[in-house]
């Protein structure tokens, strides 16, 4: 049972790390640093639009609008890293 743990725990740290690198682009796209006309950046950006967007979008309904500033990617990573700690601890050792 705990490889079935060690692999939760990878895809956790896998999503978190899709998740930083998603926020990081969008950021750079922003502020006008890299141009989503070339279509490498196109694909990869879309690629990471795909895979994070449905859960900050399910996020986004239950927090408070904020103006401008989007605290969905904060609370998506904390909850991730809260869930990965609480399967390590509470997980049945054999």
């Amino acid at each position: 049972m705990n490889s079935v743990l060690a692999l939760i725990i990878q895809l956790i740290n896998l999503y978190q790390l899709v998740l930083l690198i998603y926020i990081v682009a969008t950021w750079l796209i922003n502020f006008n640093i890299i141009n989503t006309s070339n279509r490498f950046v196109y694909s990869f950006v879309g690629a990471l639009y795909r895979l994070c967007e449905p859960v900050l979008a399910y996020f986004r309904k239950f927090l408070p609008n904020l103006g401008n500033i989007d605290i969905s990617p904060i609370i998506v990573y904390l909850g991730l890293w809260f869930l990965k700690n609480l399967l390590i601890e509470y997980w049945p050792r054999y």
